[in-house]
């Protein structure tokens, strides 16, 4: 890889917190504490690929980049595949890193960490994993866990399925997935054009589509899972973290 780009997708249709792109948080919109994390990641480009002119009109006025795409898309990685091919149809940036907009808190380094997977080539995509620390956790639904072993020592490995479920069986560890994605260029192509899979259906995990067509998910493990901000209560919580913004 030799040159990533960060995109973050944001909309402003959300049932738990309506227009949450653009929820203050000491003065500024979420989406814009989202972008200023990317950017201090020091990775590659930040741009914010945007469904309402309102978010854009945000970023652009904080001093970063946007670009507006169809408010109807069905994901956030078509929203990203969007927006790549508006602003490089050259294709020079050969991995994408699909940031959710709604982690306003999270640590840089996380995100850059989200790269280190790809340093084998044969892996089509990048993500994140935590070990999982309390059995709420472990049996939350809305926690998604990731299958896989890390041999002695390592800090990445193969991801074999992701589920709500705590999967494996029996004892030992359990992961919890972050949905971080850092994708190869082609892989997103590929993923894009893919139909939607059985056990991405079933689950409600669109990773499962990548998995089922043979593409190849390797993650890399992180201390903690950044606090992402869903109701009005993690926006209280978020907005208590970054009490100090920089």
């Amino acid at each position: 890889m030799s040159n990533p780009i960060i995109l973050i997708p944001a909309r402003l249709k959300a049932t738990r917190l309506p227009n949450k792109p653009l929820a203050d948080i000491h003065g500024l919109p979420m989406i814009v504490h989202v972008w200023k994390r990317a950017m201090e990641a020091g990775i590659g480009p930040v741009l914010v690929a945007a469904a309402e002119p309102e978010i854009a009109e945000a970023v652009n006025k904080a001093g970063g980049q946007a670009v507006l795409t169809d408010p109807d898309l069905p994901s956030g990685s078509d929203r990203i595949w969007a927006a790549l091919n508006a602003v490089d149809p050259q294709g020079r940036h050969d991995v994408v890193v699909n940031l959710q907009g709604d982690l306003p808190a999270i640590d840089p380094q996380v995100i850059a960490t989200s790269l280190l997977p790809l340093a084998d080539g044969a892996v089509d995509i990048a993500t994140l994993v935590a070990e999982i620390r309390t059995e709420e956790e472990r049996h939350n639904p809305n926690v998604v866990k990731a299958a896989l072993a890390f041999a002695p020592g390592a800090r990445t490995a193969r991801a074999l399925y992701f589920s709500r479920v705590a999967v494996p069986h029996g004892q030992g560890p359990h992961w919890h997935h972050i949905g971080i994605y850092a994708y190869r260029r082609q892989a997103l192509t590929r993923f894009v054009d893919l139909p939607v899979g059985l056990l991405e259906a079933r689950e409600k995990l669109e990773q499962l589509r990548a998995l089922e067509n043979g593409m190849r998910i390797d993650a890399a493990l992180v201390d903690t899972v950044p606090d992402g901000v869903d109701t009005p209560a993690d926006l209280e919580r978020a907005r208590a973290l970054l009490a100090n913004p920089s």
